[in-house]
């Protein structure tokens, strides 16, 4: 089996580096992501616009190459351009921070993944939770830092995977999207369904007194302070309970969704 992997956060990510380890034992593995953070862009692709490719070291020293562009152009690279054969399947992650519910549509990791099923490659869409209370930890300077722990997200991805070689992919199933907690309570997975939404939203402008913080971000290059208003968004915190939050959030424990991307309702006979 040949697999692609990409993702959103950039090739430098810890994440591609644990996705690679996870099943490198299982196929042969060939790298390709944006050079740099595309979180949250979706399937946005670079059309009749120069990319840079550029062959770049993972931190275990292996190959990977990094395309400066979206994660849906990476997989295009990485499918049609660097790789001699069309892979057999392409995993976008690991991500770095969690992708459920409808709000997928917004994600790159999840959006790279639906690309290669356009191209008629199946998909594996893998991200971490990251729980603040547990995931944050200090150095002998008393600095804060962010542990991420792919251990249990990598075994999880490898068995996920393991059983594709075996038994392939379902009927009616175009790509699944997993997600795995750091503060787990059980490491069986759930097959779950979208939820409703992940993110409540809200926007603020400077007069808003308990997320000014936030609205104190420095300005981006060329950018003047008038008028300026942001998006700020927190966690949805019910879900219903055979969901993709539920089993994250309550359940504390790896969430596969199998996803189909053509998403045509045909249920109208009452309507």
């Amino acid at each position: 089996m040949n697999i692609l992997i990409s993702n959103d956060d950039g090739v430098s990510a810890q994440g591609i580096l644990a996705a690679k380890q996870a099943v490198e034992d299982l196929a042969n593995v060939t790298v390709v992501a944006p050079d740099k953070n595309n979180s949250s862009v979706g399937r946005r692709i670079t059309l009749f616009k120069h990319l840079k490719l550029d062959s770049c070291k993972l931190e275990d020293g292996s190959q990977a190459y990094s395309v400066s562009g979206s994660p849906a152009d990476a997989v295009i690279v990485g499918a049609d351009y660097v790789m001699d054969t069309k892979p057999d399947l392409v995993i976008a992650g690991i991500n770095q921070g969690v992708n459920i519910s409808c709000d997928i549509t917004s994600s790159g990791t999840v959006c790279a993944a639906l690309e290669a099923v356009s191209l008629g490659i199946p998909a594996i869409a893998a991200s971490l939770f990251i729980d603040p209370k547990t995931s944050y930890r200090q150095d002998e300077n008393g600095e804060w830092y962010l542990e991420y722990d792919f251990d249990l997200a990598k075994k999880v991805l490898h068995d996920l995977v393991l059983k594709i070689i075996n038994e392939g992919f379902p009927e009616g199933v175009d790509l699944f999207n997993l997600n795995v907690p750091t503060n787990y309570e059980s490491e069986e997975v759930k097959i779950t369904h979208l939820s409703h939404r992940m993110l409540d939203k809200e926007v603020i402008d400077n007069t808003h007194e308990e997320k000014g913080e936030l609205f104190n971000y420095p300005l981006e290059e060329n950018q003047k302070g008038d008028d300026l208003v942001m998006i700020t968004s927190n966690l949805v915190q019910e879900y219903d309970e055979n969901s993709d939050g539920y089993a994250l959030f309550v359940e504390k424990r790896p969430s596969l969704t199998p996803l189909n991307a053509n998403m045509t309702s045909r249920d109208l006979k009452n309507w």
